[in-house]
């Protein structure tokens, strides 16, 4: 009779995994699963899922090889459920185990059901909580009690202070300031020299895999050609590796930055490994914080990088936890307009929107800048439901869990939630994407423009938007000289303004 049984969810593939601390491996079997309602929740990228049952069956593979005993369900096993619960019920009958132990999923859907183990498996589960955090859910609540407005950039000083990443002994950061964002903004030229990103070849599981997938999501959104993904914590080791050497040094100077055909730039693409627990946060930012004591880094690099780990990661989930399951369906912009059809296949003559879409269907990997200022701002302008636009973002992307994916997509780039996480919609015209990218030299359409069949769809969705929710903006004193500038125009090239966005949207729909 074994007394444990591990549950492990795909997310959760972390040698310190709380579910396993204290666990004989001698009397408990860790069980291990892949479900369809799992793969098609949401269409997920081709890439995504190949990475993910992947990485599994490396990690169950690595748990074996350390002795435990792994129960490994695949996706075409015999009398698979294709649940969570009824796979966990089936392993109960071939185990007998005194308890389940779980560590508590990420996502809300998934530890709904968690909570129900008990009652609808008769045998006790045990939910421990998630430890690759800094934040538990109950400190991020008691940060946030009482206060008007959840600014991440107040959260992340006191996470610095937490973790005592780039802070001198006394309590100040080092440099004098929190952020250096302000250096972080320059544009990059396509001859600059670009570091390649580590890939690596598939071996007989991952094949495996990939024959999977290509056999059972034929109609998913994506390409596997080229697959190269990490799916191992020795190869997710060896792309940090990279990053620090490589990248890092640029990584700041550049994070912005966006050039025609190149995918990756000096960004890090750990985040998949990341979300789905090949590596830790805090060893990432122990590195970064190595490299920036050895002085192989500069501070507004190291800064904005671990702003991102342990700033934007930690708030984003913080935030997630304490507003669901409502915070989903949050529309603060009553926007209803159907996502374009070319957001499933790149097809348009818009070269910042062809690029920044036709990466995300080879690769499953965007970067946060393409993200927010390309796909993100366009459905923001356009109009485009915000629950559909987070659909997408969790389908297409191979670091898209819920947890971290919704508030950036209903709060940051949305803003669905009225301001719950920004002060201002991250809005913004064509000479935005023409100051930070290449994509305008050579586009069908002129970014000098604003009206005319001609001129760049984003000047004119821009001043649209803004008219169509001044009455939700109005008093919102960062848009002020928006509005101000709006009202300065003559009435006739407003009534242009506003009839080339119409136009452009009428043919959009």
């Amino acid at each position: 009779m074994t007394k444990d049984l591990v549950h492990l969810l795909g997310d959760q593939l972390s040698p310190r995994i709380s579910c396993l601390e204290g666990i004989d491996p001698a009397t408990s079997v860790i069980l291990i699963t892949e479900v369809w309602d799992e793969a098609t929740y949401v269409r997920h990228h081709k890439k995504k899922i190949a990475l993910i049952f992947s990485a599994m069956r490396h990690t169950a593979a690595a748990l074996r090889k350390d002795g435990w005993t792994v129960d490994y369900v695949h996706l075409d096993d015999d009398g698979n459920s294709g649940s969570f619960t009824g796979e966990l019920a089936r392993a109960v009958r071939r185990h007998e185990p005194s308890r389940i132990v779980v560590t508590k999923a990420a996502e809300y859907r998934v530890a709904t059901f968690q909570t129900e183990w008990t009652r609808r498996l008769n045998v006790p589960v045990e939910i421990r909580p998630d430890t690759r955090f800094i934040w538990t859910n109950e400190r991020f609540a008691a940060w946030a009690e009482g206060r008007k407005v959840l600014r991440m950039e107040n959260a992340y000083h006191e996470l610095r202070r937490d973790t005592g990443y780039l802070m001198e002994p006394d309590g100040k950061p080092i440099g004098g300031q929190w952020n250096f964002d302000s250096e972080n903004r320059k544009p990059a030229k396509a001859d600059l020299f670009m570091p390649r990103l580590p890939r690596f070849e598939p071996d007989e599981i991952t094949r495996d895999v990939l024959s999977l997938v290509e056999a059972r999501f034929p109609d998913h959104i994506g390409v596997l050609d080229g697959f190269g993904f990490a799916v191992t914590r020795g190869d997710a080791l060896i792309a940090l590796d990279h990053f620090i050497q490589a990248c890092l040094p640029r990584f700041g100077d550049y994070q912005d930055a966006m050039i025609t055909g190149q995918k990756y730039l000096y960004h890090s693409v750990l985040s998949p490994y990341l979300n789905c627990g090949l590596l830790d946060a805090r060893e990432i930012c122990d590195a970064a914080q190595a490299a920036y004591d050895a002085g192989h880094a500069p501070l507004n690099a190291v800064e904005g990088f671990i702003r991102q780990i342990i700033g934007w990661r930690e708030y984003v989930r913080g935030i997630y936890w304490l507003k669901m399951p409502d915070y989903e369906h949050s529309n603060f912009l009553e926007a209803n307009r159907p996502l374009p059809s070319f957001y499933w296949s790149g097809d348009t003559k818009m070269t910042c929107l062809s690029e920044a879409i036709a990466q995300t269907i080879e690769e499953s990997y965007a970067h946060h800048i393409q993200r927010l200022m390309i796909t993100g701002n366009f459905a923001m302008l356009a109009g485009v439901d915000p629950h559909a636009v987070h659909v997408w973002y969790l389908e297409v992307y191979a670091d898209a869990y819920e947890w971290v994916e919704l508030p950036n997509t209903i709060g940051m780039s949305q803003f669905a939630d009225g301001g719950l996480l920004g002060s201002k919609p991250y809005a913004g015209g064509g000479n935005y994407i023409n100051k930070m990218s290449n994509y305008c030299k050579g586009c069908a359409y002129d970014v000098k423009a604003r009206t005319g069949p001609k001129a760049c769809p984003f000047n004119a969705l821009y001043w649209h938007f803004m008219v169509r929710n001044r009455p939700k903006f109005g008093n919102n004193q960062r848009l002020r000289t928006v509005y101000a500038s709006w009202d300065k125009m003559a009435p006739a090239d407003r009534d242009k303004t506003l009839a080339s966005a119409d136009a452009f949207l009428n043919a959009l729909a």
